[in-house]
């Protein structure tokens, strides 16, 4: 009986990390920055209760820390990555802003929402 593993993978086979830094090396700045922003703002609709489990997934203290993520990260590279990238960014986050009002049971005062400090107040 062989104590290897069966579904190994080979040495040379296996991605090593200086592959994995080479190939991040070669992706442009906007598009890491577009990328994380998309990811927060997936995760903050479902903790917005917006995705497919709905209730059952909200959780808006969580969707109150990727908005306002969001909104940092938006605010501060919309300058780099351009208007043509950062208007449809800016435009999901006033979305994400407004449904967490909605879904809150004492909504914020205005300036004062998830994110608002960077953004501005939001209003419907």
């Amino acid at each position: 009986m062989s104590s290897e593993p069966t579904d190994s993978v080979s040495t040379d086979d296996a991605i090593g990390f200086d592959d994995l830094t080479r190939d991040i090396a070669e992706v442009p700045a906007v598009e890491v920055i577009t990328t994380v922003a998309v990811h927060l703002m997936s995760a903050a609709a479902v903790k917005c209760g917006l995705a497919e489990g709905g209730a059952a997934d909200k959780d808006l203290d969580e969707a109150r820390k990727l908005i306002t993520a969001l909104a940092g990260l938006v605010t501060a590279g919309a300058p780099e990555i351009s208007n043509f990238h950062a208007a449809p960014l800016r435009d999901g986050l006033k979305s994400l802003q407004l449904a967490f009002r909605e879904a809150s049971l004492v909504p914020d005062a205005p300036g004062t929402g998830p994110g608002e400090k960077f953004t501005g107040p939001v209003y419907s």
